[in-house]
């Protein structure tokens, strides 16, 4: 079963002569720029305070944030994965609507307190190349899903914008994932 996720939740008609506004764009697209740019300058003034959290099992902060990151990666290829689904280009159950939903709450709850440790602890960094790119991609990460979610609750949008934002905010997060838990993994080992 397949469900159109850009189904109209009201059917009101668009005004005589007036087609889909591009300028209604503006607003997510303010919010993502505004959400970005003000972890960015929060991570960069704020005095990094060198840790956070720190979980019982685990040796060090960063092999929690590099399992926790993993784990949020995980969740977002499942959401890869059921929205493949709900757009028919794969077989799916029933359940591919909830999965896709629960699935995405469970990456951006995992997600959230690395971020926070990441920006609290250590602050947005420019001092080496994959550290500079793990810090402008974690705040644009945060603006494009902000955008994504004030999408998913507005009628008419394009059957293609949905899918691309979508892409981009996995296209993203899998960035920050290879540049920090991968990076640990392969640094310090596979270890807790």
């Amino acid at each position: 079963m397949t469900v159109d996720p850009n189904a109209a939740t009201r059917g009101f008609p668009e005004p005589a002569g007036r087609g889909p506004r591009p300028a209604r764009y503006l607003v997510p697209a303010f919010v993502a720029g505004a959400v970005a740019v003000g972890l960015g300058v929060y991570g960069k003034v704020h005095d990094p305070a060198g840790t956070a959290f720190d979980l019982a099992g685990f040796s060090s902060t960063g092999a929690v944030k590099a399992w926790m990151a993993s784990a949020a990666m995980f969740f977002a290829l499942v959401q890869l994965v059921s929205a493949l689904m709900l757009y028919g280009k794969l077989p799916g159950p029933a359940c591919s609507a909830a999965l896709h939903r629960w699935s995405g709450r469970a990456a951006f709850l995992i997600a959230v307190p690395v971020a926070v440790h990441c920006l609290y602890a250590l602050g947005y960094q420019t001092y080496e190349t994959r550290v500079m790119w793990h810090s402008v991609l974690g705040c644009f990460f945060f603006g494009a899903f902000s955008a994504k979610m004030l999408l998913l609750r507005w009628e008419r949008l394009p059957g293609w914008l949905l899918p691309i934002v979508g892409g981009l905010v996995l296209a993203v997060l899998t960035v920050i994932w290879l540049t920090s838990a991968l990076w640990f993994f392969r640094t310090f080992g596979v270890t807790t």
